[in-house]
């Protein structure tokens, strides 16, 4: 993958490190990352979430095709239905079910609620229940919505820098509670594989729902 350094990592860098006794100058080799340098597959801009390459995949999810994710059936019904929620693109550089693989990707939740709910995804837990997967969140404010298999639902709240570990065994959600788009980046093992028809038939234990002017966990 072909990564942009910061500027700190392309040039040369002195640190000075001072004792009482001593005083050691460290000079670091010059880090550039060159495109020429080798035929990258996929390239990642880190701060908008966007990938490219011959081997991105991408899918979109719009409102009509959420219908019983919310709760809300009339406010949805009434609402574009070709309006997309969010926006999903990823690299397999090895076949899906692939033992000791990971797949990376990234979601962009648009800003937006159905009655009093906000925008989400729709969730899922991996069909291999006991593998994990990391968040980063990129840009925006969110709330990652977690339950457990006894249907006990937390949520952690997502900013600009949040790394967030989803345990093994845990159904997890996204969801926009910001103005703007919702950014984060994505990590998971290539044999995790995604169990939606759970979530799809028996939902999350809470909804993240506008209460006195913010987002607020209710069970549901």
């Amino acid at each position: 993958m072909n990564i942009l350094l910061p500027l700190w990592l392309s040039m040369e860098t002195v640190s000075t490190f001072a004792t009482e006794a001593q005083r050691v100058h460290w000079k670091a080799p010059a880090m550039i990352a060159h495109e020429e340098s080798a035929p990258h597959q996929t390239q990642l801009d880190w701060l908008t979430g966007l990938m490219r390459g011959a081997s991105v995949q991408q899918a979109a999810k719009t409102l009509g095709e959420m219908a019983g994710m919310f709760h809300d059936a009339d406010s949805l019904r009434a609402m574009d239905q070709s309006t997309v929620l969010y926006r999903v693109q990823w690299t397999e550089p090895v076949a899906q079910g692939t033992e000791g693989g990971l797949f990376w990707g990234s979601t962009i939740i648009e800003p937006g609620r159905v009655g009093d709910e906000y925008f989400m995804t729709h969730g899922h837990f991996h069909l291999k229940r006991d593998r994990g997967e990391y968040y980063g969140t990129i840009g925006g404010k969110g709330m990652l919505v977690l339950m457990d298999q006894d249907r006990v639902t937390t949520a952690d709240v997502m900013f600009p820098g949040s790394l967030h570990f989803i345990a093994g065994g845990i159904a997890h959600r996204v969801v926009n509670t910001g103005d703007e788009p919702l950014l984060f980046w994505a990590c998971w093992p290539s044999d995790a594989g995604h169990d939606y028809g759970s979530i799809k038939a028996e939902g999350f234990g809470a909804r993240v729902l506008y209460r006195n002017g913010g987002p607020v966990l209710i069970p549901a």
